[in-house]
């Protein structure tokens, strides 16, 4: 495979903007870093490609590939090295240029660098630290970067970049180390782990020295995370979750990511997916992932190996509530914190803020939905000074017969979803749609 090297910034951008859309990446970004003087950008409320703040504001980062040559020939890969597509690289000096204009315009608020593997991973890894560096030192980028690490990159090379990234991933691919050896050949679980150890170590002991030294350099602040590829190898739903679990309490991540297996290559040992993209089995273990990091739950309380998949018609905090009807009702007026996390239709923001309102005098239902309880869910499940918001059996079926009408039409919602893809720089956003004649008619008499 050669490397074009003879076309311009514009048509790079297109491919390797293109290219990059399968890294799954869409968060807040976890640091905060005011503007300082001489130096452009900040990472104040920002975040990744097409997410929100916690202020609401839509937010989005130049999300690119540096190359999209590889060595490695994964089969699940658009850009593995069997496959027959055009390749080519940026220069640092074009990833600085394009971040920088794009920033002036205000297109986006920071950077997301991914990269195949030119040549070796030492020399990915190196061109990624010289980007980087050019972007802080020379050009005096201050706003937020997102970097994949490269496995089996020299650790001094990945230490560098740590200090120039807000954050850092490294893609754990597929669940089990079975899978990766079946449609990874090249990579394997020791490469993929033995940086995310490093940058956990390294993050640790920034801490530390940032507490005797207030000048120390922040090594990767907005922690690290990874992703997973959801239905491409026969794992269930209990082994995703159990290994996604291992990952935050032993390497200390951010965030895990999944992402629906799309069949880009044509390959015996790919899944045959009539129905498209798993999408909405990526969202119930988004939905599960949610409740591991915030709402104190385990993956062993969620599934089980009898129980290994997540119920189509119910998220998975309905369907734990409704197998544990002896736990419910909760009484709203003195059910702790830990308790009302699990009641299902009540977030983090709406239990904070009953705890505090509760301090003032008894709640009632009216109170809930103002706090914003979603009470369609949540009144088969609590009482209101010893009474329930409606006469209520407490049985598994009759309950679940009331909430999967909802659930039905948010299956359908996500699986009708006409396209799987990015949204491009490049797209023409204009809308065709031939006017009725009803509105013809309103526009020739003047009654709009």
């Amino acid at each position: 495979m050669l490397i074009q090297e003879d076309l311009s910034i514009q048509e790079k951008l297109e491919i390797l903007s293109d290219a990059a859309k399968y890294d799954v990446a869409c968060t807040s970004s976890g640091v905060d870093r005011k503007g300082k003087a001489g130096m452009l950008g900040n990472t104040v409320a920002a975040g990744l490609c097409h997410s929100f703040a916690g202020d609401g504001r839509c937010i989005s980062l130049l999300k690119i590939l540096f190359t999209n040559q590889c060595i490695y020939d994964c089969k699940y890969c658009i850009n593995r090295c069997s496959n027959d597509v055009v390749r080519t690289a940026f220069t640092p000096d074009e990833v600085c240029t394009l971040t920088m204009e794009f920033y002036r315009r205000n297109y986006i608020e920071g950077l997301f660098l991914s990269s195949g593997i030119l040549y070796s991973a030492d020399y990915t890894m190196d061109l990624i630290y010289q980007t980087l560096k050019k972007l802080r030192e020379v050009y005096r980028f201050n706003g937020y970067i997102h970097v994949k690490a490269i496995p089996g990159a020299d650790p001094v090379l990945i230490e560098k970049v740590g200090f120039l990234a807000d954050r850092m991933s490294i893609n754990l691919e597929l669940p089990t180390a079975e899978g990766l050896k079946k449609l990874a050949p090249g990579k394997s679980r020791s490469k993929i782990l033995t940086p995310m150890r490093q940058i956990q170590r390294g993050i640790t002991a920034n801490k530390f020295e940032l507490m005797e030294y207030k000048r120390t350099p922040s090594f990767v602040p907005a922690g690290q995370s990874t992703q997973m590829i959801v239905g491409a190898t026969p794992e269930n739903d209990y082994q995703m979750m159990m290994v996604a679990e291992a990952l935050y309490q032993n390497y200390d991540l951010k965030r895990v990511f999944y992402s629906a297996f799309v069949p880009v290559n044509e390959d015996s040992s790919l899944p045959a997916l009539p129905g498209g993209p798993p999408l909405l089995r990526e969202h119930r273990l988004y939905q599960a992932d949610w409740l591991l990091r915030f709402y104190g739950f385990k993956a062993s309380e969620l599934l089980t190996e009898d129980r290994p998949n997540f119920n189509v018609f119910l998220d998975p905090k309905c369907d734990w509530a409704l197998r544990h009807l002896e736990l419910f009702p909760v009484e709203i007026n003195r059910a702790d914190y830990y308790t009302l996390l699990r009641v299902p239709g009540m977030g983090v923001k709406s239990v904070k803020r009953i705890i505090a309102a509760r301090r003032q005098g008894l709640l009632d239902f009216e109170s809930l939905k103002k706090m914003g309880v979603v009470l369609k869910r949540a009144m088969y499940f609590i009482t209101c000074s010893g009474r329930m918001m409606y006469p209520t059996r407490m049985d598994e079926d009759y309950i679940t017969s009331h909430l999967v009408g909802d659930e039905r039409r948010a299956v359908w919602d996500i699986s009708q979803q006409g396209a799987y893809r990015q949204l491009s720089l490049f797209d023409d956003m204009k809308l065709n749609m031939v006017p009725a004649p009803a509105d013809r008619y309103s526009v020739v008499t003047g009654s709009m």
